[in-house]
């Protein structure tokens, strides 16, 4: 409601006379609206009117910038999602900008209509650079209701056949038949001068049926800089792998006997990331020259007293790895929070650039897709990876006697410029006792 002002107090005249209306003025900025309404007293009549003033929000145009980026990021590429006359809510996407590590959104700033897009799709921005023009409007846009289905037209009624009129008697001829001509004989030719008809071509033995058709696709920015930076790690470091694998019965076995607990408490599900997320901070720790990482510019080693763990997630638009930091201070439960929320940013594509810078040490578990083995490649500027892969039923010989237990193969890719063989050993040794017996870690042995 708005504000009330008495604006006038005047006599009544003959043509108002018990006929109160509705005037409404109107301004550039401001309606009016005006109601009439008789005060009477002992001596005149008088005519009240009263203003009401509501506010009217005038078409303003605004231009919508680039979002700064991260320090690591210096541009991206636009890929826009409306097109000039579009009309946007607030807070609707209107462009994706695809940078190396992730893509940011860019939201409309109000309700509006989109007036020209300053950059062409694909095209390349720096933060500050204005993007587009956006006319705003008081409301949001209402959405279209769907039409209501015209009723069904009634079936035009078939007129009623009273009888079967009996059939037309039969037309007198007038004209004669005609007389069928004779046949035309045969004519003869010489045997040299009929040409065999040609046989149907004849595929080819191997020869490939179905369509040979290809088509190309330009690479996004991230899908370029994933493939620059492993190539970067190729030819910067001298990885190595080694392998061991790791009896999962005692981890499945808590997992199964707390994990009705644990979701009641916490309100989170208890996986198997947490736990090698976990033995592999304990790890870090017994063995730092692993969480270190060579300066190539001052030829130095650097320790990290900080342990950020990157775990990749798969994505349509590529791998990505966000940071847990500071795990040595975190529980099992404060690990599986901080992996909850990031893989649902990752999968809504809302990571930001903040999510995925540094990292001390990488896990990429190859084993949700079924992958038995493999070696994983360093993530640059980190000095080693552990690789989980899936869990397989299989016999192992226990206290002497071969038992079915569930086996994982795990594998470090490391850089033998830093971390000897001993040292690579010793680490996923270290893994392999705290996963199998998590009272490793309880007792820090």
């Amino acid at each position: 409601m708005g504000r009330f002002y008495p604006c006038s107090v005047v006599p009544p005249s003959s043509s108002s006379w018990g006929q109160p209306g509705l005037q409404v003025l109107r301004c550039p900025q401001r309606a009016v609206s005006a109601f009439t309404c008789y005060l009477i007293s002992n001596s005149s009549v008088l005519n009240v009117r009263f203003f009401r003033t509501t506010a009217v929000c005038k078409d303003d145009v605004i231009t919508v910038k680039t979002p700064a980026f991260a320090e690591s990021v210096t541009e991206g590429d636009v890929r826009w999602e409306k097109a000039v006359g579009d009309t946007v809510a607030e807070d609707e996407v209107v462009c994706e900008i695809e940078t190396d590590k992730t893509s940011v959104q860019v939201p409309s700033p109000a309700n509006g209509v989109i007036e020209a897009l300053l950059v062409p799709d694909g095209g390349k921005v720096e933060g500050g650079t204005p993007l587009f023009t956006l006319r705003k409007t008081g409301a949001a846009p209402a959405k279209a209701k769907p039409a209501e289905a015209p009723a069904a037209a009634a079936p035009k009624a078939e007129p009623a056949v009273s009888a079967v009129p009996p059939p037309p008697a039969a037309s007198i001829p007038t004209q004669m038949p005609p007389v069928p001509s004779p046949p035309q004989p045969l004519t003869s030719k010489p045997v040299s001068a009929v040409k065999p008809t040609a046989a149907p071509p004849v595929a080819e033995p191997g020869a490939v049926k179905g369509l040979r058709a290809e088509h190309r696709e330009k690479m996004n920015r991230m899908r370029q800089r994933i493939a620059q930076r492993l190539k970067e790690a190729q030819n910067t470091c001298a990885m190595l792998t080694t392998f061991n694998e790791i009896d999962m019965s005692n981890i499945q076995d808590m997992r199964a006997r707390h994990k009705e607990a644990f979701l009641k408490k916490h309100n989170l599900k208890l996986g198997f990331m947490s736990a090698f997320v976990k033995a592999s901070a304990f790890a870090l720790q017994e063995q730092p020259v692993v969480n270190a990482v060579i300066d190539d510019t001052t030829k130095e080693v650097v320790y990290r007293d900080y342990i950020d763990i990157s775990v990749a997630v798969a994505t349509p638009r590529g791998l990505v790895v966000p940071v847990i930091r500071n795990v040595e201070t975190m529980n099992y439960a404060d690990i599986e929070r901080t992996i909850s929320e990031l893989g649902e940013k990752a999968r809504k594509n809302e990571l930001a650039i903040e999510d995925m810078d540094g990292g001390t040490f990488t896990i990429s578990n190859g084993g949700v897709f079924g992958s038995l083995f493999g070696t994983p490649i360093i993530n640059p500027p980190q000095s080693a990876i552990l690789g989980m892969h899936a869990i397989v039923d299989r016999p192992v010989a226990v206290g002497g006697k071969v038992e079915i237990r569930p086996m994982m193969y795990v594998a470090l890719t490391y850089d033998h410029r830093l971390i000897d063989g001993r040292e690579a050993v010793t680490f996923l040794r270290k893994i392999k006792a705290a996963v199998e017996d998590p009272r490793v870690l309880l007792l820090d042995l």
